[in-house]
This record gives structure tokens, C-alpha cells and sequence, in this order.
């Protein structure tokens, strides 16, 4: 594998001397997964390709070359009182790899993903041409792209619509519950009372505990700062600790801690958007303490009528394998649809786990959390995966072969040669019917 400026590839793709499954774009390496690697041969590196190209300061329309990042985006929109309608968990992903990943935010119910606010783009395939894509040109082309984990082709730039904001301040809310059936009959309530909800979960917690957290809610504040802060954190993990230091009991001892510091936060109170939308943007190089090893992400989506049975049902497994997940999420999807043909939001809730490597032991855990998910009529999420087995897949996402139609033969990824590359026609729909 090969890193080298987008430049080159953009030449070499005009020139039409891309080779067949020798290409994928590259943002700014935030992803968990494999979808941003080649199979094999080499990465354009997008990142040099970030010039603001137009900015209605009016209507919010906010035009750029694909390698700028959403924290750029933030400084340049937000004393006009703009942001981004939906924002990841980091701001440190470039516009291309939003639309990519199409990534969803603290807002789906109101505002669906980034894809929904995406109004164009350019992409250049290795046909050495230039589309210009939207919903009413080349539509295909627009909806395969969106969520299509870059194997269309490269984004040269995009027009992103904003959203008008009082602040970028958050007036947020802490509301403590002590066990999931709470969180669930406060979560659509809360979805219609506020632009943002998220729940933290203690996924150690067990017994009468298990399944206590924190709901978190948040509007944009009428009287906060328009000015962005710094981006990134003064606090850092200066080296790579030769051990996972995120064990059973640290994370047992933080989860605690964690609870009763925000539990004493309960109430209205304003806060920064950095805090708020970015926690983990605070300290740099954080994945640095699940030691030399990494983590795997798992994040699934299971309809409503399955959630209070499927959500504590991947709880109890990571409980039951002895397992601890440093940051666990839970939130609601709400019925506003993507664009992209393969976007992993549906109506329903999305919970998120993160897990040190531990070997078989954590991919076996792993296949079992699919398992559960994949029986509730869930889904697994791709653009954060680092080992989903084809089938998994399939039965995630059975109509994968619209998107595999568009791919640019130039264009493919580990991920996309490890599920979909392995995959027959009619897998999908089979999977599906089969559950």
C-alpha cells in the first residue's frame, strides 16, 4: 500500500491510467475500520485539497474542496452563525469521508445524516471524466456516492448546506436513569423536546444496576460564543503503553466516577460544543491507551419493537464475556431517510461499544454481538468495522449490489473485498429471509 498526494491520482485518473481495484480516496485516517484501505495498491491522500470555494453567508451554502475538515468548516461558518447540521464524534474527518461514511450525528431525528444536507458534489471516475452529481444530475451516481465508502470515485468538492445557529454553546441537560425501560420511555420525548439526545450507558453495571446511565440532551445556546475554539486537545497519551490500560477494573472505577461527576451536572447548564460533540477530540491520541493491540468498534441499529429486548441482550454478552466497553452509546434513529443508497441509519436505536483487542476472545464476542443484532432485524454498522464476516454483511445491507453496479472498477477497498467481493448475486435477500 502506497500513500501519495491527491494531485498524482487526480492526473494519473484524467490520464485514464488507473489499474482495476488499485485505488480509494483518503481523508484524515479517523475511521475504525478497513473501509478506508486499499485491497492493494495505493491511497490518495485528500487532505492537501481543502480550499473554501463559496459561502453564502445568507442562505448557509458552503462550498470546498473534499479534503477540508469539518473543524475548518466550524471556524469559517460559525461567527456568520452556522454549523454543520450533523457532526460525527470528531471533528477532525474531512468533508469527502462525511459524505462517505454519510455519518450521523446526536440529531437523526430531526435532521437525518450529513448525506441529507449535501446538495452536490463533483466526482471524477477513472473514466478520466468529471460528474457533476445531485439529486437531479446523475442521481445514480449522487446516491451510490453517498455512504459509498469511496468506491465511486474521487469527491474533488462539495456543497454542504448548513444549519443557522444562535451559538455554537449547547444548553444541556443531565438526566440520570438507573435502568433501560427509563431511557426508553423518556427517549422520544426527549427526541421532540430537543435538537440533540444521547445516552451514556455503564455497561460494567450489573444486577439491579445494569443498564444505568445518562441521558444527555442539548439545544444550541441564544446567548453563547459564535467564535470556534481551538481545535484539539491540550491533553495527549505521549507514548503507546505496551499493555491495554483500559482493564475491567479501570473501567469499573471510571464508569463510577464518570456517573456521579455528570449526575451532579442534572439540570440546564451551558456548555461548549467541543465538550459536547467531541469529547473524545480532547485528548490527543487517545487510542493510544488500548495498547499496541487497538480496539474494535461494534455498532448495530435494531428496530424499535426489538430494542428493549436485542439492546440488553449485547449489554449481557459484553457483561457475560468478561469484556468492558470504555465508551458506550445509546441513541435513537428517528425516520428521516438518506440519500445513500447504503447509509446504516433505520428508524430505531443505535448502540455503540468499543472493545480492547483481545484476540479471539473479543471476535468471538464480536460474532455474537451480530448475532443478536442480525436476529433482532438490525444491522451492523460497516463504516466502522474492522472484521464482518460477508454474511453479517449481506444480511445488514441486502442491497449491496446497487452499490457494487456503481463501483468504479479503479476503486476498492479491504472491507469491500472481504464482504461484498465474496458474496453471490442473491445473497442478502436470502439472508434476510432467512432470520
Amino acid at each position: 500500500m502506497q500513500a501519495i498526494d491527491a494531485g498524482e491520482v487526480i492526473a494519473l485518473l484524467k490520464g485514464g491510467n488507473a489499474r482495476e481495484n488499485s485505488l480509494l480516496p483518503y481523508g484524515n485516517g479517523r475511521s475504525y475500520g478497513d473501509t478506508c484501505l486499499p485491497q492493494d495498491g495505493v491511497l490518495a491522500d485528500m487532505r492537501p485539497m481543502r480550499r473554501v470555494l463559496g459561502f453564502d453567508t445568507h442562505g448557509g451554502l458552503f462550498t470546498a474542496e473534499a479534503g477540508i475538515l469539518l473543524s475548518d468548516i466550524i471556524a469559517h461558518a460559525a461567527p456568520h452563525g452556522f454549523f454543520p447540521p450533523v457532526v460525527p464524534g470528531t471533528q477532525f474527518v474531512t468533508l469527502g469521508g462525511a459524505i462517505a461514511n454519510d455519518v450521523h450525528g446526536k440529531n437523526h431525528h430531526r435532521r437525518g445524516t450529513f448525506g441529507c444536507h449535501v446538495e452536490a458534489f463533483e466526482l471524477l471516475r477513472s473514466d478520466g471524466k468529471t460528474y457533476a452529481c445531485s439529486p437531479t444530475s446523475n442521481p445514480q451516481l449522487f446516491e451510490a456516492t453517498i455512504g459509498g465508502m469511496g468506491l465511486t470515485g474521487i469527491i474533488l468538492s462539495a456543497s454542504l448546506r448548513l444549519m443557522p445557529v444562535p451559538s455554537l454553546d449547547v444548553a444541556e441537560t443531565v438526566t440520570p436513569f438507573s435502568r433501560l425501560d427509563e431511557y426508553f420511555d423518556r427517549a422520544e420525548a426527549a427526541d421532540k423536546s430537543n435538537e440533540y439526545a444521547v445516552a451514556w450507558i455503564d455497561q460494567l453495571a450489573g444486577g439491579r444496576a445494569a443498564g444505568r446511565g445518562l441521558l444527555l440532551t442539548g439545544n444550541h445556546a441564544a446567548n453563547g460564543s459564535r467564535q470556534a475554539g481551538k481545535a484539539g486537545g491540550r491533553l495527549g497519551v505521549p507514548f503507546q503503553p505496551p499493555l491495554n490500560v483500559l482493564n475491567r477494573p479501570f473501567l469499573t472505577a471510571f464508569n463510577a466516577a464518570y456517573r456521579w461527576k455528570r449526575s451532579r451536572d442534572a439540570g440546564p447548564h451551558t456548555t461548549g460544543y467541543g465538550g459536547f460533540f467531541f469529547p473524545l477530540d480532547g485528548v490527543l491520541n487517545w487510542n493510544r491507551l488500548y495498547g499496541p493491540k487497538g480496539l474494535f468498534q461494534h455498532q448495530s441499529v435494531i428496530p424499535f419493537a426489538a430494542a428493549r429486548q436485542a439492546v440488553p441482550a449485547l449489554l449481557d454478552a459484553g457483561r457475560a464475556a468478561g469484556q468492558g466497553s470504555f465508551l458506550t452509546v445509546l441513541k435513537r434513529f428517528g425516520a428521516v431517510r438518506s440519500p445513500g443508497l447504503l447509509s446504516f441509519p433505520h428508524p430505531g436505536y443505535t448502540l455503540t461499544l468499543d472493545f480492547p483487542n483481545r484476540g479471539d476472545r473479543t471476535l468471538q464476542l464480536l460474532e455474537r454481538l451480530d448475532a443478536i443484532t442480525v436476529a433482532a432485524g438490525g444491522a451492523v454498522n460497516p463504516y466502522k468495522d474492522a472484521r464482518m464476516p460477508a454474511h453479517v454483511f449481506a444480511a445488514s445491507f441486502p442491497d449491496w449490489r446497487k452499490l457494487e453496479a456503481m463501483r468504479d472498477p479503479a476503486f476498492l477497498s479491504r472491507f469491500w473485498a472481504r464482504t461484498a467481493m465474496r458474496l453471490k448475486p442473491s445473497d442478502g435477500a436470502q439472508a434476510r429471509a432467512a432470520e
